[in-house]
């Protein structure tokens, strides 16, 4: 499986600061290298609620299918569920890899940080009512990164609120079944739990053995 990157030039501006637009292309060399060595792998083995926080937003794993190659791709990414849905945000806009992949083939998978795996239905949310219920609470489930890169939603004037939802399409994923997660049969969390509890054995014996 490969992991999706977002690219950072657009053909439309995106509805940032001064400071974040400038900031978009560092950023999204270090999520390169972070998500491939450790956010994705972190997520796929289920560890996701170690490192997610209402401080810092909690991440979920989504899988679509290439729109190309037909290959699964995955793309760690900020969420919140409202309404019986899952819903997330393309940060940066139409061309973001994993939206447009999503748009060929609605058809995507979820990993939440508990490690349970999500089949579901992907798609743009078009209905203004809708997004204004729904994208303040998904902004605020982003922690600190929601409040760097969108800002405080209650202060937006109303020409924002419209960039914001014009510009970076929110989308609503339906549960559709379950799929397969680390955890259930076939799955390799199993590997991760044994090594610790041998590791930690072994580092129990070892006091052991230098008392006597």
């Amino acid at each position: 499986m490969a992991v999706d990157h977002q690219p950072v030039r657009q053909a439309a501006p995106l509805p940032y600061g001064p400071v974040m637009s400038r900031a978009l292309a560092p950023l999204d060399a270090a999520f390169k290298v972070m998500n491939r060595w450790f956010v994705v792998p972190a997520l796929r083995a289920g560890l996701g609620a170690a490192f997610s926080t209402p401080l810092t937003g909690s991440m979920m794993l989504l899988r679509t299918t290439g729109r190309t190659s037909g290959l699964v791709r995955e793309a760690p990414l900020g969420y919140v569920i409202r309404e019986g849905a899952l819903y997330c945000c393309a940060g940066f806009g139409e061309r973001t890899h994993w939206y447009r992949n999503l748009q060929a083939d609605p058809r995507v998978e979820v990993v939440l940080p508990s490690g349970i795996a999500v089949a579901g239905l992907a798609e743009r949310v078009m209905d203004p009512d809708e997004w204004s219920r729904i994208f303040p609470a998904y902004a605020t489930a982003l922690g600190i990164i929601g409040r760097a890169t969108i800002g405080d939603l209650r202060w937006a004037t109303p020409d924002r609120l419209d960039a914001i939802r014009k510009e970076l399409p929110l989308v609503r994923i339906r549960p559709t079944g379950l799929a397969s997660g680390p955890a259930d049969p076939g799955g390799w969390l199993w590997v991760i739990v044994q090594a610790a509890i041998a590791w930690a054995c072994l580092v129990g014996l070892r006091r052991l053995l230098r008392r006597s």
